[in-house]
């Protein structure tokens, strides 16, 4: 537990405002929205209460005490690949920790996602606390861990496995220690974040809970980061077609799916784009032709689009989609033909949101991470949370403890030392916001079940 004077447990809105400077700089991101220089005067007594518990002290120590158990976890659940739509054998694994730890009715439901409730008393929230099954990494990465220099390497250790791991050490202390809390739990691991997986686990878990009043996802983020907006993102698989022919004997005849391509590409680059809210686009892959002697019949792209808002996404998508319209039309009076033709397929929707800096979730976030030492940032990304916030509910995503880097890179890595001092914070703002029965309420508030999709 970390060394916390009582009167820092105790912070008044003065001593807040000193630790959670607005919009104060971080090393590894920007701030989207200014953090909050005071809390409502609700969530600073929840949190007051909370952390002077003994019961709660006790629970932080477990947390410490069950970091080294914890870190065989991440270690075994690294080990099994998991790429995107291939999530099934982690899935088990994950399962049979949270079986093994207490929660005999989890499931993995019909979209591959482990599922499994921890019962409140009944008269709170549902919190759902999450973190992703898969990685980026194809199957056959090496995935085996390797230490070296204190620290742990491996494809996918810090994104998102640190996260699994930190939700089974929770779900272990909480059981260990006999803590009740006041609103439910939703543990899951849920599929598809990353790459192509569009959201898909978190849609299909919104459609079937219709009512989850809020949630918090454990992702690796530096001490101190919240994650209040998500970013919306369309992704397009467009394809030209031509008849094709012969570089020499059909010059003039036929049109070039290649060409009409490059002039798409060009007028898709000269595209203005707002700076706010940051809205951007890129051709990131392209292919097609057959040989260097062929006009080409075929020739494909991917484009991808994102914004902090949706309206200037569609905007942006709008003038992309125009662009590739135009470039066709204008390769086929190059040479007085009709005979090249585009089409376009939606591969990639992430919808977008914003939780509201001065919503309950995000102060009691906050709140927590004073209580830690923690300056808050609040950031921005493309993340699970995306879900929830385009549906009006309340989510965050927080750190989850140890430091980390290399995403995405085969040399990914995470640095587990005093981890555990994270994990404590991350469970602080969770259990603020169900509430410990004899110790604090709830402050998430509990919201009308949405219509059934």
């Amino acid at each position: 537990m970390p060394s916390l004077l009582p009167s820092s447990l105790r912070l008044a809105p003065l001593l807040l405002a000193m630790l959670c400077t607005a919009g104060a700089a971080h090393a590894q991101g920007t701030a989207v929205a200014p953090t909050p220089t005071q809390v409502r005067p609700a969530v600073d007594q929840a949190y007051t209460q909370l952390l002077a518990a003994p019961a709660m002290k006790q629970l932080l120590d477990a947390v410490k005490a069950d970091h080294e158990r914890s870190v065989e976890d991440l270690k075994m659940l690294t080990e099994i690949e998991a790429p995107p739509f291939k999530e099934q054998k982690r899935a088990e694994a994950f399962l049979a920790r949270m079986k093994a730890l207490g929660l005999s009715d989890a499931r993995i439901d019909a979209e591959g996602n482990v599922v499994g409730l921890r019962n409140g008393t009944g008269k709170g929230p549902k919190l759902l606390i999450s973190a992703h099954l898969d990685t980026v990494f194809p199957a056959g990465t090496d995935v085996k861990v390797k230490e070296r220099d204190g620290k742990l390497y491996a494809p996918g250790i810090s994104d998102d496995t640190r996260g699994l791991a930190v939700l089974l050490s929770w779900l272990k202390v909480l059981n260990d220690n006999k803590i009740q809390t006041v609103g439910d739990l939703l543990f899951v691991g849920n599929v598809g974040e990353e790459e192509l997986g569009n959201l898909r686990g978190m849609k299909a878990l919104f459609r079937e809970h219709v009512d989850i009043d809020g949630m918090v996802g454990v992702e690796p983020a530096p001490d101190g980061t919240v994650l209040v907006l998500g970013t919306a993102s369309h992704r397009y698989e467009v394809s030209f077609k031509s008849p094709g022919g012969h570089s020499y004997g059909a010059f003039g005849q036929v049109p070039s799916a290649i060409h009409g391509m490059g002039r798409a590409i060009a007028k898709i680059a000269e595209i203005k784009t707002p700076s706010f809210p940051k809205t951007t686009f890129t051709v990131g892959t392209v292919g097609g032709g057959t040989s260097v002697n062929t006009i080409a019949p075929d020739a494909r792209m991917a484009v991808d689009i994102r914004s902090d808002e949706m309206g200037a996404l569609l905007e942006t998508e709008k003038k992309v989609l125009a662009a590739i319209d135009e470039a066709v039309a204008e390769e086929n009076k190059r040479w007085n033909v009709n005979t090249l033709s585009v089409s376009n397929k939606l591969i990639g929707d992430r919808p977008g949101g914003r939780t509201p800096s001065d919503s309950v979730i995000v102060e009691a976030a906050v709140r927590s991470n004073s209580a830690f030492g923690h300056k808050t940032l609040l950031s921005g990304a493309s993340t699970d949370a995306n879900v929830p916030m385009s549906l009006g509910i309340p989510a965050i995503i927080i750190g989850g403890g140890g430091k980390t880097g290399g995403f995405h890179a085969l040399s990914e890595w995470i640095e587990v030392t005093d981890g555990w001092k994270g994990a404590q914070n991350a469970l602080a703002t969770v259990l603020g916001l169900v509430g410990v029965q004899g110790v604090s309420e709830p402050l998430l508030p509990k919201r009308p079940p949405r219509p059934q999709p």
